[in-house]
């Protein structure tokens, strides 16, 4: 998986578009790193870009749009509805790819100390990256903005910077650099001119008000546009989604009788926030992620699959597919997965030279297995589908319900092949693990007694899919056949987990 790091700094500049122009070229021309997304609001006076690439690569182009917009943005001239500390405002790093939240936060402080040091800017670390409890919120950093943290920076030790001297820099001010999980930034218009209502709504819906969890939120006046703004950060959208943000807002505007106008999303967003806004709204049944066009068309382009985190989440959600089916594939390929790595931690050391040959041709196999494992997870849950899909079909005549009926029955013999298939791969990637067990690197032993563990747990698991798809099969002919298969599956399954297990045991109990 490619190590993909993306960066949203925001500067105190939204009514020049030649200074952002500036300050993005010097993003672009870091080879590696990819501009997705530049946001000028004039109100606010306030620019918000966001790029993406590798760890060092996103550090550098960071750098260089600190170091550009410190030569032609002034903090002391800057007027604007959006609090703001310095001329980079913010600079947070979230980890999208192949890279931890730590692995930012370790990011944030090596750009801290090089803009500390090169451009003697004072900085201070937020969020994940706060080195001091109070300041992981950023509006606690931020408190008086640049006015008041430049009249206390020098004298008042709890405004003392993370990095650089304790006195604001005489045009760049101050500037925080954190680590946190991807923000979307949401405003909400509202039918009044009236501030005093934005800022109650505002309070009232914010954390630190008593209001929802993972949600900031301020009160502006727009005036160009003669309207109040609620202008808020999401720092958690799964926790705090949009639409539940936006109901409360509705609840309390109407208690001041006034309207929602409009709302609007700044910068980028990820698909699933909004994602989880249809399905709120449109009370959809048995949604999923994979029913968007769009998200297809990347699998089927060999486009970035969804991570371990976004399967968890799609099991934990209301749909009932992905299930049963899809985590025991999943626990098939983890299985294999961990055999692959036993074997490439002894092949190539000089101590196994003799299994050298074996052990690659192991790897080979178990390398197959674990991708016919990842399509399992796939293919179960779209089997579940076709029954969900055959139950739907209309019943309202004779023809249409013997029709349906067939369609039923047709899709759940189809819905037994998938676990049938884990359950036969399991079985031949637990002869791969009996070799590995016996045959790599001793080291390793637990990491391939857990292997085992978990290509019994998928073979045990598709079996259980099997009896209950066959609880609703009137072919019994059918049932019968594949019962039988189903229980000697299960029986070889449980015979050479058992006789791996006792090798393992054995293996463990020797002194190291």
């Amino acid at each position: 998986m490619a190590k993909i790091v993306e960066c949203v700094p925001n500067f105190s500049e939204g009514r020049r578009p030649e200074v952002i122009e500036a300050i993005t070229n010097e993003i672009k021309s870091v080879p590696g790193v990819l501009l997705l997304d530049k946001e000028m609001d004039a109100d606010h006076n306030r620019a918000v870009v966001t790029f993406v690439g590798g760890l060092e690569e996103v550090k550098l182009a960071a750098f260089k749009a600190i170091s550009k917009a410190t030569e032609l943005i002034d903090i002391n001239k800057h007027t604007g509805e959006h609090p703001r500390m310095g001329a980079t405002d913010v600079v947070p790093f979230i980890p999208i790819s192949g890279v931890t939240t730590q692995d930012c936060v370790v990011l944030a402080e090596q750009l801290a100390k090089e803009v500390a040091e090169k451009l003697q800017i004072p900085i201070y670390l937020y969020e994940n990256a706060a080195k001091r409890p109070e300041r992981a919120n950023l509006a606690a950093v931020r408190k008086g903005e640049y006015e008041g943290i430049k009249e206390e920076i020098e004298t008042n030790p709890d405004r003392k910077p993370d990095f650089g001297p304790s006195r604001t820099h005489p045009t760049a001010g101050a500037t925080a650099i954190g680590a946190r999980m991807p923000l979307i930034a949401f405003n909400v218009y509202l039918g009044t001119p009236y501030v005093g209502i934005a800022k109650k709504i505002a309070k009232a819906i914010r954390f630190s008000g008593g209001g929802l969890r993972f949600c900031k939120a301020l009160g502006f006046e727009i005036k160009e546009r003669g309207l109040a703004q609620i202008s808020m950060n999401l720092v958690n959208y799964r926790r705090t989604p949009i639409f539940r943000v936006f109901e409360m807002i509705k609840a309390e505007a109407e208690r001041y009788g006034v309207p929602i106008i409009s709302s609007e999303i700044v910068g980028l967003t990820p698909q699933d926030a909004l994602l989880d806004v249809a399905d709120y709204y449109l009370k959809l049944e048995n949604f999923k992620k994979e029913q968007v066009l769009e998200s297809k068309l990347m699998t089927f382009a060999g486009g970035e699959k969804e991570g371990l985190e976004g399967f968890i989440d799609q099991v934990a959600s209301s749909s009932p597919a992905p299930g049963g089916g899809s985590v025991s594939a999943a626990a098939g390929a983890l299985a294999s997965a961990l055999s692959s790595m036993v074997c490439r931690l002894t092949i190539g050391k000089k101590r196994f030279k003799d299994v050298q040959d074996e052990l690659k041709q192991v790897l080979e196999k178990a390398e197959t297995i674990r991708k016919q494992m990842q399509e399992f997870i796939i293919k179960d849950a779209e089997s579940f589908d076709r029954v969900m899909d055959a139950f739907k079909l209309p019943k309202y005549t004779d023809e249409e319900k013997k029709k349906r009926d067939e369609a039923v029955e047709e899709a759940t013999k189809g819905a037994i092949g998938v676990p049938f298939q884990v359950m036969e791969k399991a079985l031949e990637a637990l002869g791969i693990i009996r070799v590995v067990v016996e045959k790599g690197n001793p080291n390793m032993i637990s990491d391939a007694g857990v292997s085992s563990l978990m290509a019994r747990a998928a073979a045990e698991g598709a079996y259980l899919n099997v009896r209950i798809n066959l609880n609703s099969i009137q072919d019994q002919d059918f049932v019968a056949s594949h019962r039988q298969k189903a229980e000697n599956l299960k029986r070889e399954v449980l015979g050479l987990a058992g006789e791996i297990e006792k090798v393992v045991e054995e293996k463990l109990e020797q002194p190291g």
